[in-house]
């Protein structure tokens, strides 16, 4: 059971990229404007965007990158929720992986994002209210040895 005072997120539906049949599809995020806020990034950096992957299936995200004088910044946008995260390397899953937002992220926040910080996104899922959270989710959750709130939200689970 979670302690509802010690919870600072919420898990909202589509948060895994799961949902049942019987349930409404989860939102989309809006891909022309991750696209923009991109772009919007890369000028604030005095870079470019490199390669865009767009959402497959099982992963529950985008993944793209802005390149740097600092070098390539590895940038996830959840498919589902405007959530925006950073990692050094491209990966299919992320549980720990997570960097903190460089001094442009500013830019996807300003484009309606939420951007998470390295902090939140290695939250143990004890902090985390996972109400929503279905059988299915959680034998998923275990099967992959997943512990952190990054871990549930940038996943590639099939």
């Amino acid at each position: 059971m979670v302690d509802d005072e010690k919870v600072g997120f919420i898990l909202p539906q589509g948060a895994t990229g799961f949902y049942q049949s019987k349930d409404a599809p989860p939102p989309e995020t809006d891909l022309r404007a991750f696209r923009g806020a991109l772009y919007a990034a890369a000028r604030s950096a005095g870079g470019e965007v490199g390669e865009v992957e767009e959402q497959a299936y099982p992963r529950t995200f985008h993944i793209a990158s802005v390149v740097d004088r600092e070098g390539e910044g590895i940038v996830l946008c959840h498919a589902c929720h405007p959530w925006i995260a950073f990692a050094q390397e491209r990966r299919e899953w992320y549980s720990e992986e997570f960097v903190a937002p460089p001094p442009w992220a500013g830019t996807f926040t300003q484009a309606g994002f939420e951007v998470f910080d390295r902090e939140q996104l290695t939250t143990p899922l004890s902090d985390v209210n996972t109400s929503i959270l279905t059988q299915g989710e959680w034998r998923q959750i275990r099967a992959y040895g997943i512990t952190t709130l990054g871990g549930v939200i940038f996943n590639a689970w099939d």
